[in-house]
This record gives structure tokens, sequence and C-alpha cells, in this order.
């Protein structure tokens, strides 16, 4: 009897629009079910409103960390003060510190990578590395290839919108009279870029988070080669038959590497490498190890900083009387202050504001509501298919974050499907992902959203052609 009138209390209650009191599994306080109170909804149309400005912001130019920002201060707010009335005052507050740590460990760990990234730009090593593909004496058919395959390889190790920028800007500097030409290679360059960062936990912030939760590690990524390649190489061999065989006028390169550049490219995989182990060996949090490799830059821009002298001429040269000259184009001391700050601080706050509300939304029980629908009604396969094709509509971080957040029991077949979805299915529209993003912006009329759109089916190809190659090849992990 006393049960009957619990559930008849519970149903009142639901009806009513009044928050439902629901003990957590394996948990002795108690959340509330908001899923159909009006905070929920609230919370749901305040998110939606916010991502679709962060979707606009080609359009209107405001930032894409300002609505989502906003967005999780008011979710959280409307939670915090509901629970506070219902007499749990530090529910939320509990909820909010998890969601923070989560976001302080992937903040500071991407803050290493993009301080590296700003470091090795700041030594010219990208601008040498463009000026000698400009001045190479390549076909426009052969520098389609070439800078589809080192998107494919660098994206690993810096992030898909550096990797698409800089390939992009030798592609521009070569064939910015062949709109064509320009066209094809950019969407090359988006889906090598994409692709690549799939199989490596650097490569993207999806695979990041998943690295970071422990559910794949760090060489399991690397079963997502084959599928990868099969991702980019596609749709890469259907639009080479349209790059223009023509010739580029010749140029002669004139630069070279600042002192150091050879040192701190070291130094990022050695970064890299503690960081492995951080988490491989002492099973510490990545982040610590990334943290310990910005020590190690640092330490190197002292020496850099200090083994200069300003003269007379106000010129900066060695302090070496025997090699006492000047370096080109290295006129300003390392600062390795300056690398951090030109970090995109932009897209740190992006990921806290998602993370935020996308945890918020799950503290309510919409996570719960759609990890129920998706992986328990449609089944693993199709919901992480699913996944990829939401990914190139809306980023592909809010969608895994909501991902992992659900936990679903899975394989790890199925985790790296999830994992290789997630990260190429943003290449199916140039609105997909920050690569095809950033690419408009840089190479604007020439490649545009509907330029990309035309070879979407071609895409589309690799990317069924990809889970197809990782089911074949990675069928023991299933």
């Amino acid at each position: 009897m006393k049960l009957v009138l619990q559930i008849m209390g519970l149903t009142a209650a639901s009806l009513l629009g009044l928050p439902v009191l629901a003990l957590a599994a394996g948990a002795t306080e108690t959340t509330l079910n908001l899923t159909s109170h009006w905070v929920g909804y609230a919370a749901l149309v305040i998110f939606v409103v916010a991502y679709a400005l962060v979707m606009a912001e080609e359009f209107t130019h405001l930032r894409k960390s300002k609505p989502v920002l906003l967005a999780a201060g008011l979710i959280w707010g409307m939670i915090a003060w509901l629970y506070a009335s219902n007499g749990m005052p530090h529910a939320a507050e509990v909820a909010v510190r998890h969601n923070v740590l989560e976001y302080a460990e992937l903040m500071l760990f991407l803050l290493v990578a993009m301080t590296y990234i700003n470091a090795l730009e700041e030594r010219l090593v990208f601008e040498t590395l463009r000026v000698r593909l400009v001045c190479g004496g390549f076909s426009l058919r052969k520098l389609f290839w070439i800078t589809g395959l080192l998107a494919f390889f660098i994206s690993p190790i810096a992030d898909n919108l550096t990797t698409a920028l800089l390939m992009c800007a030798v592609i521009l500097a070569i064939g910015r009279d062949n709109t064509k030409f320009v066209s094809l290679a950019c969407i090359n360059v988006v889906v090598g870029a994409n692709a690549g960062g799939a199989f490596s936990p650097f490569g993207d912030i999806t695979t990041l988070m998943v690295w970071q939760k422990g559910i794949v590690d760090f060489w399991g990524f690397f079963a997502l080669f084959i599928p990868s390649v099969v991702n980019w190489l596609v749709p890469a061999l259907i639009m080479s038959f349209a790059v223009p065989n023509a010739q580029p006028t010749a140029c002669e390169m004139n630069i070279k590497m600042k002192r150091g550049a050879w040192i701190v490219m070291g130094l990022f995989l050695l970064t890299i490498c503690t960081a492995v182990s951080f988490h491989n060996f002492l099973h510490l949090p990545p982040m610590l190890g990334m943290m310990t490799g910005l020590a190690y830059l640092k330490i190197y821009g002292f020496y850099l900083k200090k083994t200069w002298a300003t003269r007379g001429s106000g010129r900066k040269i060695r302090f070496d009387p025997d090699k006492a000259q000047e370096e080109l184009g290295d006129t300003v001391p390392f600062d390795i202050f300056r690398n951090i700050a030109r970090a995109e601080w932009d897209t740190l706050m992006f990921f806290y504001g998602v993370i935020l509300c996308v945890g918020g939304l799950g503290f309510i029980g919409y996570l719960a509501m759609a990890s129920h629908v998706m992986y328990t009604g449609w089944g693993a396969t199709p919901a992480n298919i699913m996944v990829g094709i939401l990914s190139a509509i809306v980023d592909n971080i809010p969608v895994m974050f909501a991902v992992l957040t659900m936990n679903p029991e899975m394989s790890r077949g199925q985790w790296l499907l999830v994992t290789l979805t997630a990260g190429v299915g943003g290449s199916l529209l140039s609105i997909g992902s920050a690569a095809g993003v950033g690419l408009m912006g840089q190479a604007r009329g020439m490649y545009t959203f509907f330029s990309h759109l035309k070879w979407s089916w071609a895409i589309a190809l690799g990317y069924v052609a990809s889970i197809y190659v990782h089911f074949l090849v990675n069928a023991s992990k299933f």
C-alpha cells in the first residue's frame, strides 16, 4: 500500500510540473528529474539559442565563447535555485565542481599544446614549410596530394584548424587565380585534417576527451589509422580527377627557421612522451605531463632570451663573440609568455561553456533520456553512426562530451567507432568542423559552403567506407 501511495504521489507531482525526486543508482543523495519541468525546458531553449549563435558566428561576428558562457551560467543558476528551494543547496555545487574539474584537465592540456604550436610558428617552422612547398615547382595536381597528405599527418600532432590554415596558405599562394583548384584543395585539406586527427589522442578534442576519460588507452587509437586513411583517400581519389594539372609560377625561397626551432620541435615531442608516460605508467592525468613539458619550453625559452643582447644598433645578436651576427628575421628575443598569450582563448572559453551546458543538461536528466533512446532503442552501431552525422551540423565537442557523459555500455570497438565518426563526420559539411569554418574565412569566395556541399557525396562515400573498414580490420574489438 505504501508503494502504491508513493507511485501515485510521484505521478501527481509529474502532472503538476513539480520536480520528481529520484535516487541515483548506488548513491545516498537524491536528484531531481527535471526533464518535464519548466526549468528543464528553459535550459533546452537557452542551449539551443546559444548554439544557434555559435553556428552563426561567421555572419554575426559574435565570438562563439560569449553565448555559451552566458548559457552555462543561466542553466546552472536555474538548477541551483530549484535545488536550493527543495532543501538541497549543495547538490548543484557538487555537480558543477565535477564538470569544472573535467574542463580544467582539458584546458591545461590544450593550453600547453597551443603554446608549443605558437612557439613553432614564432620560430618560423610553419612559414618555412609553406615557402618550401610554394617554391617546390610542383604541379597543381601534385600539390593537391601533397597538401592533403601533410594535413593528414600534421593534424595528429597539431590541431586540425592550425593544420588546415597552414595548408590553405600554401594553396592560396600557389593557385589564387584558379578558383577550382583552391576549392578542391581546401575540401581535401579539411577532410585530411579531420581524418588525421581521428587516430591520435592529440589530433582532435574528441579523441583527447576519450583518452583522458581512460576509455581507450594511448596506443588503442592507432587501430583507427587504416579507417582514417580510407576516410581521406576515397574522396581525395574522386576529386583528384577534377583538379587542373597546370604548372604554377616558379619562385625563389628566401627564408629559414629561427635559432632553436629544431630544439623546440624536440621538446614538443618530449612533452608528448612525458604526458603519455605519466598517464600509462604513473596513472596520472595527461595534463600533468603536458604542464611538465611546458616547463621544458619555459626553461629553454629563458636560455634563448639570455643568449641575446642589445647592442648600439638595437639589433638582437648572440653573445657568442665568434658568431656575433644577426639572425634573419629574429630581431626580438624569444618570449614564452607571448606564446601563451596567443593561445586560442576564445576556443578555450568555448570549451568551458559547452562542457558546463552539456553537464547541466545531463544533470537535469536529458542525456539519460537520449542514451536510452539511442543506445538502448537503436543499438550502439546506428547510434554511433548518427553521432558522426550530427557532428556535421553541431560541433563534435558537445556531441562527444554528451556521449561520454551518457557513458553507455559499449565494447572497445564501438568506442573506437564513435571516436572515428565524431572526428570525421564534421567533414560532411564545411560548417561541421573548425577546419572548414576557418578555411571559409581564409579562402573567402573560393571555398564556400556550397562548393563543399557539391562534393559531400564523395565525402559521404569515404565516411561509409571508413566505418566498413573499421568493422573489417578491428573485428576482434567488438
